[in-house]
Formats: structure tokens, C-alpha cells, sequence
């Protein structure tokens, strides 16, 4: 198996990679000469290759699930290596060893860098199904993801239909909403201010990225997290507890991601529409058939409860579940304990 052409920014354990060497058409028009998948896999595959649990990670994750969702993971919880093959594929565009902005272009012998063609959440799904078939699996007992996760588990269900049994459906829409757009646009901008974005270098634009993440952290969490965990408790004048937190998350990711492809990422999620050239969303929503857990949590800023209850309203299976955390978007990633009890009851129903 190949690996990735470009250096990944952080150590990943346990890493494998599917290759494949024929051009990958995308949505949008382009076409990836070939293609790389970073993925990870967790316990054994069944005889009837059905005992999946197909995970779908957000943004800035990668594909070792068991490292980010580690509350999730165990014997007798949802992610349950001795019961289920748990699979979970980086995404295109990313930088954790799926070809990306600073993969080399076979074609130039360059990275890709800012030429890097536009790729959707359609085109995502698509790849997951070039990696299902190279794992042989036939069907996939409950596919999973939070945030853009949930963009991806919708359009694989979609392109999937009978094979996917049950989707579980955390903190997502059915369309990317004109406020998440102007977010990223907002993010993009301060990228694009950094002069050394336009660099070919892995580290160009790193700047701007810190304050991109900062903006988008503004958006995960909520007024009362910032208020109950980051007020200054004496008289300070400068350096206060949440412009550090800021910064400090700026730099974090600034060690573990590339700007190009945060910036390229940005630009599918705004690319998400289960509806398009399909009748609209609740028209496509109603050909989902199958069990669905759509889970919201209240204080969520990002995408609020009202584009879930939206998804409710018309799969034709769903179970909506309203978790009450004061930890905003970010919540799907924090309350492990409660959501893995939400989702053990639904995979067993």
C-alpha cells in the first residue's frame, strides 16, 4: 500500500493507506489524477462482512478515532472493537495522509498547494465508497459523524441507500447554512491576509490560520462556557484568561494542521446540500428510509437545534434527542458519556 507524498504534521499511529491509481472525477468538475485514503480500523470483519460501524470525522480530525472519540470506545460501549469492525476514513483535502492541498502532483512533481481543485462532501462520500469496496464490506450496521461528520454520514447513506442499516446524526443539517458560510468566509479572509499563504511551503499561512481558528472557537463553545471557564478572577488589565485561550488554541492547531488545507476544507463544507439536483433536502431527506438518531444539543451556536429538528421532521425513521450541555457545538465531543449511552440504546434497538 502507498503512502501519503506530503509530510503529515503530526504523528499518527497506526495509519493505513488505500491507493488508488485511477483519476478521481469530482463533483465540481476537476479530477485528482489518483488518490490516496488515510484510514483506520478497529477489531475484526465478520464472515458476512456486515458488522460495521462506519465513523465519519469532522473538520480538522483524522482518522484515529479511537484517540479523539476515546469515550466512545470499548467493551460493552458503542465503539466496541471485540463486537464491531470500526472504520474511519480521513477525508480528502486534509493533511493526516488523504491526498490534500500539499500532496505532490503527479502531474507537475509539485504540491498541489492553492491549485488544489475544488472538492464537496458528495466527493468525500464518494471516496469512503472506493475505500467500503477495497475492505470488501457489504454493509454497514450504523454510520456515524458530528458536525460535518454528519454532512458525510447523510450523502453516504444517500449513495449507499440498502447497505447502510442505521445513521446516527450528531449536531448536522441537511444544507450548509448561510451563517456557517459566512464563518468560513470570515476565516478564509484572515488566511488569505497572511502573505505566506501563497507560498508553497507546508507551514504558509500558519498566521492566519491561528486567527482562523480563533474565530471558529468563538462559534463551538457558548456565552456561559467562556463566562463559567475563562473569567479573570482578580484585576487584570491585559493577558486575560480568554484572549489566551484564544491564542492558545490558534497555536495548537497551527502544530497540527496545514492552512491550505483548513482553507480548502472550508470550502466543501460550504459546498454541503443533500438536496441539490435532487428535489431540495426534504425531498432527499424522505428517500433515507432507514432508522436514524439525530441527536442536538441546545446550545449549540453553529448549527443550532432548529436544523436538526429539520432533519427529524422528514426522515422517514428518525428519532430526534435534545442533549441540554453547556459545552455548544462542541458538546458531541465532550459528553461522550451521555451521547455513548443514547447511541448504545439505539445500535441495540
Amino acid at each position: 500500500m502507498q503512502q501519503t507524498t506530503y509530510t503529515i504534521p503530526v504523528e499518527i499511529p497506526n495509519l493505513q493507506f488505500y491507493h488508488s491509481p485511477h483519476p478521481f472525477p469530482l463533483e465540481a468538475g476537476g479530477v485528482l489524477p489518483e488518490l490516496t485514503i488515510a484510514y483506520h480500523t478497529y477489531g475484526t470483519l465478520n464472515a458476512e462482512r456486515n458488522n460495521v460501524i462506519w465513523v465519519c470525522h469532522a473538520l480538522t480530525a483524522n482518522s484515529n478515532v479511537a484517540d479523539w472519540w476515546a469515550g466512545l470506545f470499548g467493551s460493552g460501549i458503542v465503539f466496541d472493537p471485540e463486537r464491531y469492525f470500526i472504520v474511519c476514513a480521513n477525508i480528502i483535502g486534509s493533511c493526516y495522509g488523504s491526498t490534500g492541498p500539499r500532496s505532490i502532483n503527479p502531474e507537475t512533481g509539485k504540491a498541489y498547494g492553492l491549485n488544489f481543485p475544488l472538492v464537496t462532501i458528495r466527493d468525500w462520500a464518494q471516496a469512503h465508497d472506493l475505500l467500503r469496496k477495497h475492505l470488501d464490506i457489504q454493509e454497514i450496521a450504523l454510520c456515524i459523524g458530528g458536525s460535518c461528520g454528519g454532512h458525510q454520514v447523510l450523502e453516504f447513506a444517500y449513495l449507499l441507500r440498502q447497505r447502510i442499516k442505521k445513521m446516527a446524526l450528531l449536531v448536522t443539517s441537511a444544507r450548509e447554512t448561510a451563517w456557517a458560510i459566512a464563518i468560513h468566509e470570515a476565516q478564509r479572509m484572515a488566511m488569505q491576509a497572511d502573505p505566506s499563504f501563497y507560498e508553497d511551503d507546508d507551514k504558509g499561512g500558519a498566521a492566519g490560520m491561528r486567527a482562523a481558528r480563533g474565530m471558529g472557537l468563538v462559534t463551538y463553545r457558548t456565552f456561559e462556557a467562556y463566562q463559567n471557564g475563562q473569567t479573570d478572577s482578580d484585576d487584570k488589565l491585559n493577558d486575560l484568561k480568554s484572549a489566551s485561550y484564544i491564542q492558545h488554541q490558534g497555536k495548537k492547531l497551527e502544530q497540527r494542521f496545514y492552512a491550505q488545507c483548513y482553507w480548502f476544507l472550508s470550502k466543501a463544507l460550504d459546498s454541503h446540500h443533500l438536496g441539490r439536483g435532487r428535489g431540495g433536502a426534504a425531498a432527499a431527506l424522505a428517500e433515507l428510509d432507514m432508522p436514524a438518531l439525530v441527536l442536538s444539543i441546545d446550545s449549540d451556536l453553529l448549527i443550532p437545534p432548529s436544523e436538526q429538528r429539520f432533519l427529524a421532521n422528514y426522515l422517514p425513521q428518525a428519532e430526534f434527542v435534545m442533549l441540554d450541555s453547556p459545552y455548544g457545538h462542541d458538546g458531541f465531543l465532550i459528553e461522550t458519556e451521555r451521547i455513548g449511552g443514547i447511541l448504545l440504546d439505539f445500535l441495540q434497538s
